[in-house]
């Protein structure tokens, strides 16, 4: 397989999220499903509208000017929060991928990279964050207005900024698995997220197949966090035990993990769309993200 190494940090972020909303994953907007006050078209348009923070995102500009440009960027082209998730995780791996970027010139066109520099990229990134990155971040929150956010722990989002963005995620990281990336170093991109699509891929699993196997297995090993804000640790619970089924379905035949598939779908689209498992997607497109640089192609 050719690998995919010439995309810029923009062009990164703009595939890993057409990607990875593309795939028909459960009780999210996809290319077959809409919501009724979100869209496959939303959100393609909003993958384009990130492109250009991403591209400038550098250690200099930093996180929070990445994320708040990012989100305003959004807002302007479709007036809705359709990737705060996205953004927040995508920023620190496109200041990684620019700064890697680099140092990196005689990359061969097939080589692979190794996503174990990106990560520590990114640990470098967030061991060096600022009380501006804080300001900014928690400005970008309030212009996204994300549903279901109330409280960040113990730190209203409409009160100050605390100036350790670091620690203001670790307020979050017990109830929001994206604030978790921020005090783990990206664990569970890392850890789980990108080998897991790159193994099945490897098994000869079609791409689209990986992603939703891989975004199954998330929801079953981490309750979602958007569930749980929006309707409560027990049907976040819920949807975990529920995802559990299918993912143990994985290896039997494919008739028995489409029927458990889609009836985990229909549980999820059954309440409007408060049962969505967006931070379960956030997460897939941030792993998505390091496939693609380190060499995978989902084409």
């Amino acid at each position: 397989m050719t690998a995919c190494h010439h995309l810029s940090a923009g062009q990164l972020a703009t595939l890993a999220c057409l990607t990875e909303f593309t795939a028909t994953k459960p009780g999210n907007v996809h290319r077959a499903a809409d919501f009724e006050d979100m869209t496959f078209l939303d959100m393609a348009t909003a993958a384009v509208a990130i492109h250009p923070a991403m591209e400038r995102a550098t250690p200099d500009v930093g996180i929070g000017k990445t994320v708040f440009d990012a989100i305003t960027a959004t807002q302007d082209a479709v007036g809705k929060n359709t990737n705060l998730g996205t953004v927040l995780l995508f920023a620190p791996l496109a200041i990684a991928v620019n700064q890697l970027g680099k140092r990196a010139g005689n990359d061969s066109e097939n080589a692979r990279r190794d996503p174990g520099d990106l990560r520590e990229a990114v640990r470098k990134i967030l061991a060096s964050t600022k009380a501006e990155d804080s300001r900014l971040v928690y400005e970008a929150i309030r212009l996204a207005k994300p549903g279901g956010l109330g409280e960040v722990n113990d730190s209203d989002i409409q009160s100050e900024a605390p100036s350790d963005l670091i620690h203001a995620m670790r307020l979050a990281e017990d109830r929001d698995l994206v604030a978790r990336q921020y005090t783990t170093d990206f664990a569970t991109v890392f850890d789980q997220i990108v080998p897991g699509i790159r193994i099945r891929m490897s098994k000869s699993m079609p791409s689209e197949q990986a992603i939703i196997a891989t975004f199954v297995s998330l929801m079953a090993s981490h309750p979602d966090s958007l569930i749980a804000r929006k309707c409560g640790d027990s049907i976040a619970q819920e949807s975990s035990i529920r995802a559990q089924k299918v993912a143990d379905l994985e290896n039997s035949d494919g008739e028995s993990w489409l029927r458990e598939l889609a009836e985990l779908d229909f549980w999820l689209r059954s309440d409007g769309h408060r049962r969505n498992p967006g931070t379960s997607a956030d997460l897939i497109a941030a792993g998505i993200f390091v496939a693609l640089w380190s060499g995978e192609r989902f084409v």
